[in-house]
């Protein structure tokens, strides 16, 4: 065989990985994006069971979590990626990290919804919680179109996006706490939604994380911890 055809063989062969591992990301942030969807309207429906069939298919997040892990890893070993291909494995390993996460949120608003269900509901329908959900889903979602796109301006536009949700959290907090003040009957339930409204939240993060991943990876550098840009930074 001319050692030309190999390496171009190689090379086909490792591209091929690379978008199957590409895929595989994109596959488990779909999953995490239905069970994400299915918790929030376990809340405002009231509805225990699908709650708790939140809480149960856990598992599947943790199943692809640890396949992708594995493929990354022996990428790492046999191909030895340099340059754009290394930081793609990484972003890869730490964005599947970051949906492992939300998976374990949304399974802890499962368990949280089907013990709401049990309680006295609200006129409302927790109605803000609604909202913060919803809210937080499309981050989910805009993060990772912006991982498939490897778009840089959505990406910042979903880091943006996270200080608007640390907003609405902080005012359904404040809401909690005067709730408890004015009828302490009420405290139970309310600190259940206290934790509802604190899962959500997180999951905002992660997903400001998986874009600041892909500014990483597109443009070679971390801007974790920084502030965010002006429109004119994106054109960097």
């Amino acid at each position: 065989m001319d050692p030309s055809d190999l390496t171009h063989h190689i090379s086909r062969r490792f591209n091929k990985d690379i978008e199957d591992l590409r895929n595989a990301v994109l596959t488990m942030g779909g999953l995490v994006e239905s069970q994400l969807s299915l918790a929030i309207k376990s809340i405002v429906s009231g509805d225990s069971e699908l709650g708790l069939k939140v809480a149960r298919d856990d598992y599947k997040v943790n199943e692809l979590e640890v396949n992708i892990d594995e493929e990354c890893g022996r990428i790492l070993a046999t191909r030895a990626p340099a340059a754009g291909d290394l930081r793609l494995i990484v972003a890869i390993i730490k964005t599947i990290t970051d949906l492992e996460r939300i998976g374990d949120e949304a399974e802890k608003i499962g368990f949280l919804a089907s013990k709401l269900a049990a309680m006295d509901r609200p006129s409302d329908s927790y109605r803000e919680l609604k909202t913060l959900g919803q809210h937080v889903a499309h981050m989910v979602r805009d993060a990772m179109n912006a991982f498939a796109r490897l778009d840089v301006e959505a990406a910042w536009d979903v880091v943006r996006e996270d200080e608007v949700v640390d907003e609405e959290y902080e005012a359904i907090q404040r809401q909690c706490i005067t709730f408890m003040m004015e009828d302490p009957r009420s405290i139970k339930r309310v600190m259940n939604v206290t934790w509802c409204a604190r899962s959500l939240e997180r999951i905002g993060d992660h997903a400001k994380n998986i874009c600041e991943y892909v500014i990483d990876m597109v443009q070679g550098r971390d801007v974790r911890h920084t502030h965010t840009p002006d429109t004119s930074d994106t054109d960097a």
